[in-house]
């Protein structure tokens, strides 16, 4: 789940995502012959590796990863999980780094995290065919328990930052709308394709808009686009600073400024979205804002812990004010990424 630095990651931009506690499991055995067969709950697909045009949409997120670390295997793979899919939440990078996990461990593989990281993405954009900057997959590796993860995407670097609201007396709401998002339909790559091409008419790399240092000469909607993830950017540097100073009650400015700028300039959110954010900040919240690629998904507050159930009362009576089904909640909390159970 990020934090802030939302849709920065693939303008080399810093981002401050936390792992999550739920989980999403891959369990992996070998088969005798060269077919893989995958199943989830109810759902299932068997065929090999080669055969993607017979694969479900689904079980692409996995062959897609067998794909990437060159493995043709049979291979029986059992997923399970209690991420929210269509959240924002991650999901579908939760189940490929799972996959690459189980599967380096069971082959022998070898590879190291920045592997098993660059394949996970590769499956995703190359297989999927989802635009993606790699911060999920990232944090979903990388994560580590009570901190968020500062995500250089110009450098590569990475630090982790001690975070731990309910020391703080608060807590992460997470809101899911149930708006289900898809990130295939188009409406994130535009975005992103925005995004470049404003990083181009600056005199940029293509993907390095979040280092302009100025914007004058854009125009709409490019101007917009590039106000958005230099803001962002410089945003998630306060945050960090106000983490350090134990200064919380500036993060939820913050976050407020970041949904606008994700509203108005980058123009991602949806009207749950903001009706989530503006009823939890009405009902106590600091701040909040949407998180994720955006077009539905969830928001998150960051709200005192005595004041979670009125902003859940509040916001699922406004839901309800508008015609809407309920959203689901939980409080997050920050957890580790990927291992070998």
């Amino acid at each position: 789940m990020n934090l802030i630095g939302e849709h920065v990651d693939y303008n080399g931009g810093r981002c401050l995502p936390m792992a999550l506690t739920q989980c999403t499991t891959a369990v992996i055995t070998l088969r005798d012959d060269d077919r893989v067969a995958v199943t989830s709950g109810d759902r299932s697909w068997e065929g090999r590796v080669g055969e993607l045009e017979q694969a479900d949409p689904w079980a692409l997120y996995v062959v897609g990863v067998l794909i990437a670390l060159g493995v043709e295997q049979g291979l029986d793979i059992a997923v399970s999980s209690d991420v929210p899919i269509g959240a924002g939440l991650s999901s579908s990078a939760a189940l490929e780094c799972s996959v690459a996990y189980a599967v380096d461990a069971l082959l022998d593989l070898g590879c190291s995290p920045e592997e098993l990281v660059a394949a996970s993405i590769r499956a995703e954009s190359e297989t999927v065919g989802a635009p993606t900057g790699g911060l999920d997959q990232a944090i979903a590796v990388y994560g580590e328990a009570e901190h968020a993860l500062l995500i250089d995407f110009a450098t590569g670097s990475r630090e982790q930052v001690p975070f731990d609201p309910a020391a703080r007396g608060l807590a992460v709401l997470v809101i899911d709308t149930k708006v289900s998002h898809e990130l295939t339909d188009g409406g994130y790559e535009a975005r992103r394709d925005d995004a470049w091409a404003a990083a181009v008419e600056l005199g940029l790399d293509k993907q390095g808009l979040a280092q302009a240092t100025s914007i004058e000469g854009l125009a709409e909607p490019l101007l917009r686009r590039a106000r958005h993830v230099t803001s962002e950017v410089l945003r998630v540097d306060e945050f960090i600073a106000a983490l350090h100073a134990d200064a919380w009650s500036l993060l939820g400015p913050l976050l407020d400024a970041s949904h606008a700028s994700l509203r108005d300039d980058y123009e991602v959110s949806c009207v749950e979205l903001d009706v989530a954010v503006e009823t939890a900040r009405e009902a106590g919240a600091l701040g909040a804002r949407m998180t994720g690629g955006g077009f539905g998904g969830s928001a998150i507050a960051l709200v005192p812990v005595e004041r979670v159930a009125a902003v859940q009362t509040a916001v699922t009576t406004a839901f309800a004010a508008h015609g809407w089904g309920a959203p689901d909640y939980f409080v997050a909390r920050p957890g580790a990424g990927a291992r070998i159970g």
